[in-house]
């Protein structure tokens, strides 16, 4: 009974979610309109806390005004892309706000980036300016020759610390702005919900990054059920986000949610455990936007004082291992940890309204659990050709129909976009959004009869490391670029203690005496982020194929770097190097006991 009245008054925070509609196209709902209202009701409270600044709303949103005119005055248009490639700071929301205020398209590109894959991103977005901040100016200048932006004025260079100058081909944009001239625009009028707020990035099943397409729609819609049934925050709160902005999480769950109230944010440049509590209590953060690795970190630590009666009293976010769950809810005494489930191109959203422990909870879009064959990786179908639904609690792939309710964005490239929906599904005419992921249903007790879901694998190409997703094919094909290297299979392997997989490759070597390792290393450092950094390499004797010619991974992945399984060699990335090293027995010991460090 007690079970019971507590979930009626969950109702009154449940209702009004299950009612929000994605505003209508030709509605104002937009971020820079969420900002604007709130600093029209908390100006001259906090906005962002970083390192020793802080700005309030009215500051940051005059700021915002003077940026949005500077850039309409040199040639910035509705619908234009611009690349945004800087750290979290107050000035990354300080552009994207900018941009928003004259429906400008922000290109949030993975700071992480470098050479190629860098390149990339920017050219596939045809963008006519890139907003850069001083600390990212470096990799920027490594491949100017090769990006499709060349005019001196369209690169805008936002100053960091001391240590860095500006470089001889951008402008300096602080010493180009009139901070005077800081009113709201009429031109944010013309900015409705349909207008794209920015495109994310994401490695997606198969190839190269892909430009994953979020309207100011989703944006309103994400932050408004985040707040009203997530983390139940208001203006007085403030939020811990050490999440990159280029992200949907530390975006959508993050920002975008502390702006739909008037919160303030305590924004990082990078995660640490070692000083999280002692800024949770120094800023009184009382809602945080995590990674479920995140977590794992922080019960990783020895106990300390200032983690006691730490203000922290909802958190919002993804990827929280069950097995993480109970310990990490307990030692710190967290009230709602409401994890979710989305893709920054999907058309659904899974929210724990109702505060069940180890699930993503339900959604309100129409959604299925197909029978899949993971050793085959394909879907299940019956005879007469259609898929057949998962009926008990064994994980399925989770697919989302698409409709007026359930819009699918998808990517800017419209066949990359084809390819993650599924035709024809159930009957002849349907369509369905294919996340490529498993999912299982789970019993969590009495929630209204709603079903409840929960996180269990990704399938096909893609891993998730570091709360990345890998592309197994783009880190192939980059190390097939390496002179001694002629394929190479990349798969994804558990490491104990570790969210997600680790990145491993298998390849055979013609002349593995004179392979050099340092130099293969330095390539890998040179051409790949970290987290798509394979930890493991396996040397083969003979690449195993299917009569299609597709590389073979489950029996690689299941042996993964056990050395007293196999008797090929593998070698491996220790955290404290960037060179690769022969595994041995009391480096596997280490990993196996979750004390090597990763």
């Amino acid at each position: 009974m007690k079970e019971f009245i507590r979930m009626l008054g969950e109702l009154k925070y449940m209702i009004p979610v299950l009612r929000y509609q994605w505003p209508q196209a030709d509605e104002n709902a937009s971020l820079a309109h969420s900002f604007q209202e709130s600093t029209n009701k908390f100006g001259e409270r906090p906005f962002v806390y970083f390192e020793e600044e802080t700005w309030t709303y009215s500051e940051a949103n005059k700021a915002a005004n003077s940026f949005a005119r500077y850039l309409s005055s040199n040639g910035v248009k509705h619908g234009d892309k611009v690349v945004l490639f800087m750290e979290n700071r107050p000035y990354y929301a300080i552009s994207l706000l900018a941009l928003n205020k004259i429906g400008a398209i922000g290109v949030l590109i993975n700071t992480s980036l470098t050479g190629d894959p860098l390149i990339h991103c920017i050219n596939s977005s045809n963008s006519v300016k890139c907003i850069v901040g001083a600390e990212r100016a470096q990799p920027l200048q490594e491949v100017l020759e090769d990006i499709n932006i060349s005019n001196k004025d369209d690169f805008l260079w936002v100053e960091d610390t001391n240590e860095y100058t500006l470089p001889e081909w951008a402008i300096n944009l602080k010493a180009n702005l009139n901070f005077d001239d800081n009113e709201n625009l009429d031109q944010t009028n013309q900015v409705t919900a349909k207008d794209v707020a920015c495109y994310i990035f994401t490695s997606g099943t198969t190839g190269v990054p892909k430009a994953a397409i979020l309207p100011n729609a989703k944006l309103v819609a994400a932050a408004t059920n985040i707040t009203m049934a997530g983390y139940r925050i208001n203006h007085e709160d403030c939020m811990y986000n050490c999440l990159p902005l280029y992200h949907s999480t530390g975006l959508m769950l993050g920002l975008c949610a502390a702006i739909n109230v008037g919160a303030a944010s305590f924004i990082k440049r990078k995660f640490s455990a070692s000083s999280f509590w002692q800024e949770a209590n120094k800023f009184n953060t009382t809602a945080f936007v995590y990674i479920g690795e995140l977590c794992r970190y922080l019960i990783n630590k020895e106990p300390s004082e200032t983690e006691l009666n730490n203000p922290i009293v909802s958190m919002v976010g993804n990827g929280l291992r069950p097995d993480v769950w109970d310990t990490f809810k307990e030692r710190f005494d967290i009230d709602r940890i409401i994890e979710i489930y989305g893709a920054s191109e999907g058309n659904a959203l899974f929210m724990n309204l109702f505060n069940k422990n180890k699930t993503i909870g339900m959604t309100s879009a129409e959604v299925a659990l197909l029978e899949y064959d993971v050793a085959e990786d394909e879907i299940l179908k019956n005879d007469e050709g259609f898929c057949k639904k998962i009926t008990n609690h064994d994980p399925g792939l989770l697919i989302v129909e698409i409709g007026p309710n359930a819009v699918f964005n998808g990517y800017t490239d419209k066949e990359a976009s084809e390819k993650k929906i599924l035709r024809d599904v159930f009957k002849v005419g349907d369509a369905w959004f294919n996340t490529g992921d498993l999912i299982k249903t789970v019993d969590v007790g009495f929630a209204f009869g709603k079903e409840h879901y929960q996180f269990v694998d990704r399938v096909g190409d893609t891993f998730r490391w570091r709360s990345e997703n890998v592309s197994t094919n783009e880190v192939g094909e980059i190390l097939n670029g390496y002179k001694d290297v002629n394929m190479a299979n990349v798969y994804g392997v558990k490491v104990p203690g570790c969210e997600g997989r680790a990145g491993m490759a298998a390849f055979s070597l013609e002349d593995f005496e004179g392979f050099n390792w340092l130099e293969f290393s330095e390539y890998v450092e040179n051409n790949l982020p970290k987290y798509a950094r394979p930890i493991f390499i396996r040397i083969i004797q003979e690449m195993d194929t299917t009569g299609t010619f597709k590389l073979k991974k489950n029996e690689l992945r299941d042996d993964a770097f056990n050395i007293n399984k196999v008797e090929d060699k593998v070698f491996c990335l220790k955290p404290s190097s960037n060179i690769y090293e022969r595994l041995d027995g009391n480096w596997l010991d280490k990993i196996n006991s979750e004390e090597a460090g990763y």
